[in-house]
């Protein structure tokens, strides 16, 4: 492990090698730099990352009440100050992750404005957001040890070699901000060639973890709407093998592949794939559409027909030319995926589902483990979901199933704001703050992650503000509801200039010029400094 004394050696002896030239350039200050700025490439990035994520889902397996999270970011300072939240408030960013959703992307990303989640967006914006979100995860180490230096420098003057090793030693175990980042690839933006040259750009903007769907690229749906459309398991199983060699050639061996399973909400299918034997994959995926059968006599000319069991059957096919899954194949369908999957290259398992329900989850996920007895899940915790309205449904039918008196309730409006304070209210309550341990415990939920919860918590925070500030409440509205409270809770950006690199800077021009340096920070005119202590 490099120290702060061992990089301080390492620019002397090149001080020594290079002779006088070099004679303005300090040992400390250098190794200083070299300290703040640990990851040199994303590459670097990507290899300690999928380090990490290995040691946690080793240490899942071993424990299942040591999952993991995340929190979908559509910006980096929204990454930065979730990892800077996290050291502070539990004094470790461990098992906490970043998740980067495609649907974010598209929705506020995308130079044509807001777009739905159908991969209409620009694909290259995906590796630059993985960049821009470890650029100011980078910069949240640089700020937190720059201060760690400047203390070191006060404690060094006043000849406190006590306070002085102390503040060294921090500065030597220091923990980084970088963590995981999950990141959402989509159907992979085209064929297998196209997943390939994406997924290199983003392991290459530091990414360890790809997440890949099975539906299909071009017509590519949110997974919480209807219109999805799958492809067949030869045509997913591609992909996931485009994604791991471009981890290989990349050299980051540990690389993560999440394999999503979109089936429980898709009834359609563009293509009828090529069955070479009976039962192989094709033949499975065949065996789930919905056919009619029919008698030779009944066939049109140029019309698709199936053989099965003997006898001609005539698969549904839509105006569209997609062709329809039987009703009640959906489970079936997600298993055999996510079995075929893990089989054929991917880590984790992603499982589209239309509520939140650990049960049901557990469900899909058992029957998968009868078979792939280590499987894991990355669950999305979604914002699509009413989690007040399916939680207060699901204590409503519990307390039927063990006899309780419900008559004071109506199901159907449930998420009333009458029933708030009511015992099935509060039952519900815990078991939606208890879901991401159950969901662990019970249906192999390894990563819990909410994909959408800065978009929401932005407009919901300006939603607030503005109704103060352009109402009655006026400045009160700001300072009441924001300055204050970030005062209060020592949140960093209240002093946004230093947030922002300004004291970093400032040392910088120490450094580079010396006295010479014109520096923002020390004036009595910076009202910044309002908010010292």
């Amino acid at each position: 492990m490099t120290t702060y004394t061992s990089a301080i050696d390492a620019v002397r002896a090149l001080k020594a090698k290079f002779g006088d030239t070099w004679s303005a350039i300090s040992p400390e200050d250098a190794a200083r730099m070299q300290m703040q700025n640990r990851f040199k490439t994303g590459l670097d990035i990507a290899k300690y990352t999928a380090a990490i994520m290995r040691k946690d889902m080793a240490e899942y397996d071993a424990d299942t009440s040591k999952y993991t999270q995340s929190l979908g970011c559509w910006h980096g300072f929204v990454g930065q100050q979730k990892m800077i939240a996290n050291k502070k408030y539990f004094g470790t960013t461990s098992k906490k992750y970043l998740y980067l959703s495609g649907w974010m992307v598209a929705a506020l990303r995308s130079e044509f404005g807001p777009l739905p989640d159908q991969s209409m967006h620009e694909k290259t914006s995906v590796p630059a957001l993985i960049e821009e979100l470890y650029t100011f995860l980078r910069q949240a180490d640089a700020k937190e040890l720059n201060d760690l230096f400047r203390n070191l420098k006060k404690a060094q003057d006043a000849g406190d070699t006590a306070k002085a090793k102390a503040i060294e030693d921090q500065i030597n175990n220091f923990e980084t901000h970088i963590v995981p980042i999950i990141a959402d690839i989509d159907a992979g933006f085209g064929n297998e060639e196209a997943t390939y040259l994406l997924t290199k750009k983003m392991i290459e903007a530091g990414a360890c973890c790809i997440q890949i769907e099975n539906q299909v690229s071009d017509a590519k749906q949110c997974g919480h709407q209807a219109g999805k459309v799958t492809v067949p398991h030869e045509d997913f199983l591609a992909k996931i093998n485009a994604v791991r060699y471009a981890f290989l050639e990349l050299g980051v061996e540990e690389g993560v592949i999440v394999a999503r399973t979109d089936s429980e909400g898709a009834d359609l299918t563009q293509k009828i794939p090529v069955s070479n034997e009976p039962g192989d994959l094709a033949s499975q995926y065949i065996s789930y559409l919905d056919t009619q059968e029919i008698d030779i006599s009944e066939a049109k000319d140029d019309e698709i027909l199936i053989k099965r069991d003997g006898k001609l059957h005539r698969p549904k096919r839509l105006a569209s030319g997609l062709f329809q899954f039987r009703e009640g194949t959906q489970i079936d369908r997600v298993v055999l995926d996510c079995v075929t999957s893990l089989q054929n290259g991917a880590d984790l398992l992603w499982i589209e589902t239309p509520t939140p329900n650990v049960a049901e989850i557990a469900h899909m996920v058992n029957r998968v483990k009868e078979i792939v007895p280590n499987a894991k899940l990355v669950y999305n915790n979604s914002p699509s979901f009413n989690w007040t309205l399916n939680f207060r449904q699901q204590a409503y039918d519990r307390f039927v199933a063990e006899g309780k008196d419900v008559s004071a309730y109506d199901r159907a409006k449930l998420m009333s704001k009458e029933y708030d304070d009511t015992e099935l209210a509060k039952d519900a309550d815990e078991k939606i703050r208890t879901f991401q341990a159950d969901a662990a415990r019970e249906a192999g939920v390894f990563h819990h992650l909410i994909t959408l919860p800065t978009y929401h918590t932005t407009a919901l925070h300006m939603h607030e503000l503005s109704k103060g500030y352009f109402g009655d409440q006026g400045m009160l509205a700001y300072v009441a509801g924001v300055q204050r409270k970030e005062i209060r809770e020592g949140v960093a950006c209240v002093k946004h200039q230093a947030m922002a690199g300004s004291d970093i800077g400032d040392d910088h021009k120490e450094i580079f010029a010396g006295e010479q340096a014109l520096k923002a920070g020390d004036d009595s005119k910076n009202t910044m400094n309002q908010f010292q202590g």
